[in-house]
């Protein structure tokens, strides 16, 4: 404290003072000389007083700051030696410097200095928290704390002379208080027969009760092992409630009530399935059911079979690796198709889109509703940004015809006002569609799709007829044609493309293909489309087929019935190539589900995947970020490479195996 100036509140005042009185001095020494040197001795005098009482008080003054700060440093140590709450001290290597003995009583070793902090408290990362944080619920033992850090920096330049101050606060009341309030939170289920209907007509009548009962039964030993109250509230439909405790376990067995109710054979030749939505984080019992009845429709919107469990924002999928069992009706398709008229004939215009990078369904299902459109005398547009080689054949059909009208994104947006209608098809995902934004400028939406349904969706649609059960999009607008009217007008080219979407995607009429797969085509064979014709728009160029074989050839088994290939081909036509590809991947004995890697222009790695139905490439793929159906499953990484995308996919080819066991 040598050279530090504490300071003194008198002496700017009396500074002034000697400055007056020396003017008056001097003004006096003016006036009469022998009175002015007499003031002047007298000035010099209470100068040197001055002088003499600042630095007596200045000594005053410092010693009194030394003992005060004295008895501040040793009531600091005296309350940090003896502070109620563990401490302990450690340096930049993590490292322990000094404790107090709570912390060693909370530890239970005595003599922990040199150790490393993380050795001691294995729990705890120093790396994830800051100065001035608060990390909560550290537990040590069978007590929790919060921890709150403070660092230090000593003396000196080094940036490395650092020491973190950790006190630790019991909060073990607290946090058991709060694990008790979470384990007994209401959790509400609803769970559905999917097939309740079909399973009935299927059995004989005498056998019917037996059915019942062992749905009954089966979900009521279900909802006694978690000490749940389940009620049924219509002949397919139940609802159960029960503590989140529970749910853990049943996550974690994949909900094994799934494949209970699939085992039932008590007289029927159906399986019977369900689909459980279950709402988790809920304030309110009313939110609770809201958020169970989305999970549901997520559910079976995906196919059924299944559980959808919603916490927060995020959904977490269980089960949906079986065949989903048809089981449409053509109720819902007349009363879809009478409701679809009557928006078009309230707008003036329709804009219609589909997928970006637009495959035959998709393209197909948009001419279907183009048609449509015009045998109800409104304006329509399709928004296609770009030619894949995938469409290029059909899309040459209608290119040079004035009928026609294919407009861009940005067309799309200056067309849109309160009277224009948006149809989209082939994809309910919003990021996905050809103009993202135009969805978010409207509401009147029509969205008609056979995908099974994802997290993302189009929730905005005033009528959405989303049919995970039918073969492709293009045999749910063929449906329609036949309910809007009983003339409905179609040219040739329209019925070849739509056929030649339902082509696509049941791969000649060899997967996803139902009756009413056959009936739509056949329908469309009575409006003109040619087979002929049909499969002339899927004819490929020599280089195509060769890169599709090379493709094939160096595909590898994997876990017997998979097939992996990948492909560093650079093309503009490598996505069809690939999908092509998996394709005939399936074609080889004994493989069931094939997989092909490859990369876009832009550096896009993509992955096609195709199964015959015993493995679901839909579960694998979505675990990537991807989704499909079944069958036919696709993902993309904007960011990835060849390398790391095969990785990831072989984990979760893995992880579903292993669920599955």
């Amino acid at each position: 404290m040598g050279n530090n100036k504490l300071p003194n509140p008198f002496k700017e005042a009396v500074n002034l003072y000697l400055i007056v009185i020396a003017l008056l001095v001097i003004g006096l020494a003016y006036y009469n000389l022998l009175l002015g040197l007499f003031g002047i001795w007298g000035l010099i005098a209470l100068i040197f007083y001055n002088w003499y009482t600042d630095r007596n008080r200045m000594r005053k003054w410092r010693k009194y700051v030394e003992n005060l700060s004295k008895s501040i440093d040793s009531a600091a140590r005296y309350a940090v030696f003896n502070l109620p709450v563990p401490l302990v001290v450690v340096d930049f290597e993590g490292k322990i410097n000094w404790y107090n003995s709570k912390f060693t009583d909370l530890i239970g070793e005595k003599s922990i200095t040199g150790k490393t902090f993380e050795s001691l408290v294995p729990t705890f990362s120093l790396e994830d928290i800051e100065s001035g944080e608060q990390k909560e619920r550290v537990k040590v033992g069978d007590r929790y704390f919060n921890v709150y850090a403070n660092i230090v920096g000593l003396d000196g330049d080094d940036p490395h002379d650092l020491v973190t101050m950790l006190y630790w606060f019991d909060t073990t009341e607290y946090s058991t208080l709060l694990t008790q309030y979470e384990d007994e939170r209401n959790v509400v289920a609803l769970v559905n027969v999917d097939n309740y209907e079909d399973v009935m007509n299927e059995t004989k009548e005498e056998k019917i009760p037996f059915v019942t009962s062992e749905i009954d039964k089966k979900l009521n030993v279900w909802a006694t092992r978690m000490n749940a109250l389940i009620k049924r509230y219509q002949k397919d439909k139940y609802i159960a409630i029960f503590e989140a405790k529970y749910l853990d376990n049943l996550e974690a067995k994949r909900f094994s009530i799934l494949d209970d109710i699939r085992e039932i054979d008590a007289g029927n030749k159906i399986p019977v399935t369900l689909s459980i939505g279950i709402g988790v984080n809920g304030k309110t019992p009313a939110s609770l059911e809201e958020d169970a009845n989305a999970c549901l429709e997520l559910a079976l919107g995906r196919g059924g079979d299944q559980v959808v469990v919603r916490k927060g924002s995020t959904f977490a999928f269980y089960g949906g690796k079986t065949k989903a069992v048809e089981k449409r009706n053509r109720v819902k398709a007349r009363v879809i198709a009478h409701g679809f008229k009557s928006i078009i004939e309230e707008s003036t215009r329709v804009i219609i889109m589909g997928h970006r990078s637009p495959d035959m369904d998709s393209f197909g299902s948009a001419i279907g509703v183009y048609r449509i459109v015009l045998n109800q005398g409104r304006e329509a547009f399709i928004v296609l940004n770009e030619i894949t080689e995938a469409i290029q054949n059909v899309y040459n059909t209608f290119k040079d015809k004035d009928l026609y009208r294919f407009i861009s994104s940005a067309e799309a947006e200056s067309m849109l006002d309160e009277n224009t209608l948006i149809v989209v098809v082939d994809t309910h995902k919003p990021s996905l569609t050809e103009c993202p934004d135009i969805l978010q400028k409207t509401d009147r939406i029509v969205l008609i799709d056979h995908h099974r349904r994802s997290t993302e969706f189009i929730e905005n649609a005033v009528l959405k007829y989303l049919e995970p059960y039918a073969s492709s999009t293009s045999e749910l607008i063929t449906e329609l044609f036949q309910y809007l009217e009983t003339r409905s007008k179609i040219e040739k080219e329209e019925a070849d493309a739509l056929l030649a979407g339902i082509t696509v995607d049941t791969k000649n009429f060899s997967l996803k293909t139902g009756v009413r797969t056959f009936d739509a085509a056949a329908y469309l064979r009575r409006q003109g489309a040619d087979t002929i014709r049909v499969r002339q728009l899927f004819q490929d160029d020599l280089e195509t087929l060769i890169e599709k074989a090379n493709i094939v050839t160096t595909a590898v088994r994997y876990r017997e019935t998979i097939a992996i290939s990948t492909s560093d081909v650079v093309s503009e036509s490598i996505r069809l190539i690939a999908a092509q590809a998996a394709d005939d991947l399936l074609n080889i004995r004994g493989i069931n589900a094939s997989f092909v890697i490859a990369k876009e222009k832009d550096g896009t790695v993509f992955v096609s995947g195709r199964s015959l139905g015993d493995i679901n490439v839909q579960v694998i793929l979505e675990a990537l970020g991807g989704g499909g159906h079944l069958e036919v499953a696709g993902a993309q990484f904007p960011d990835g490479s060849i390398e790391a995308v095969h990785e990831q996919l072989i984990h979760s080819i893995d992880e579903y195996f292993t669920e599955g066991i």
